[in-house]
């Protein structure tokens, strides 16, 4: 499963932070509010922005990420939905657990759901899961999917046999680095897997909040013992019995969900999923091409599924 954050040596490709411009200033100002709620004696902390009497839309994000990854992807999407972006346990502003496994959260995800008001709209929610949330969100809808009006998959890779890939290494518990200040962590922050992504002001963004105050320092938030007490599953075995309608997205040059792959994924569901490439997107879409990931989600989500 594709690792998203990682405390290595070397600078952010493209050293210098470019000003920001005015629509991810202006969507950042659509401020949401901040919740927890207690999942199996840990709490969950998500975002919510719009009206909790609108369909549910919940974002979930890939490994060592977090909620604010959709900080500036919600904003234009919560006219018409009421969204919210968790953090699973052991990430971002969530508290870290003994054990982890897949459907452990994916009960996470329906559990902000529910306290997010989406069960009590009258309308079914949509889940949107990057990465590795698209895992979570995969066996979401194979465990419950009949509470799902959708699933959309973000470039998450279900590789055909004999081309899994390999589980993010183990640390061991190994504790993080303590780092000065914000500038000195940010030296260490970057992609993975490795690319480029020319919206610098968003890696900027998204890595500062990713670190938390620590004694003599700050730290990354996440868990880096998640991967030793971490249980998965069979994700094709789970995409193959889904129980709501699957939508597959994926970045043109993404170096993890190839034609090959996206192909493969695509034949596994018990109907042909809608599939979507985002032109120009790497595989952490909604970094490379944010304005085009919103509008590919909102195009596909005016027309199907039928019921949203």
């Amino acid at each position: 499963m594709p690792q998203e954050i990682a405390v290595v040596d070397g600078d952010i490709e493209g050293a210098a932070i470019e000003t920001a411009p005015h629509w991810f200033e202006e969507a950042l100002a659509r401020t949401p509010e901040s919740r927890f709620v207690s999942v199996k004696g840990a709490r969950i902390h998500y975002l919510r922005w719009g009206d909790p009497a609108k369909p549910g839309l919940l974002f979930t994000h890939g490994n060592g990420a977090h909620a604010y990854w959709w900080a500036f992807i919600a904003p234009f999407l919560a006219d018409d939905y009421c969204v919210a972006a968790i953090d699973l346990s052991g990430m971002g502003d969530s508290e870290h657990r003994d054990h982890y496994a897949i459907d452990l959260f994916a009960e996470e995800q329906f559990a902000v759901a529910e306290d997010a008001g989406f069960f009590a709209s009258g309308h079914k929610p949509v889940f949107v899961g990057h990465s590795f949330g698209g895992f979570v969100t995969i066996s979401a809808a194979a465990n419950a999917g009949e509470r799902l009006a959708a699933a959309v998959i973000v470039d998450s890779p279900v590789r055909p046999p004999g081309q899994e890939m390999k589980r993010p290494e183990r640390r061991g518990g190994r504790p993080h680095f303590v780092y000065r200040d914000a500038d000195q962590a940010m030296k260490r922050f970057k992609l993975a897997p490795p690319q480029y992504c020319e919206n610098h002001f968003i890696v900027d963004y998204i890595g500062r909040l990713s670190l938390k105050e620590v004694e003599n320092g700050v730290s990354w938030k996440f868990d880096p013992s998640l991967w030793s007490r971490f249980e998965g599953s069979d994700s094709t075995e789970a995409l193959s019995r889904v129980r709501c309608p699957l939508a597959l997205m994926r970045g043109a040059y993404s170096v993890l969900v190839t034609p090959e792959v996206d192909a493969y994924m695509a034949s596994l569901p018990p109907e042909t999923p809608p599939r979507v490439t985002v032109p120009l997107a790497r595989h952490h879409i909604m970094l490379d091409q944010p304005i085009a990931f919103v509008g590919a989600l909102r195009g596909l989500l005016a027309g199907w599924p039928r019921s949203v």
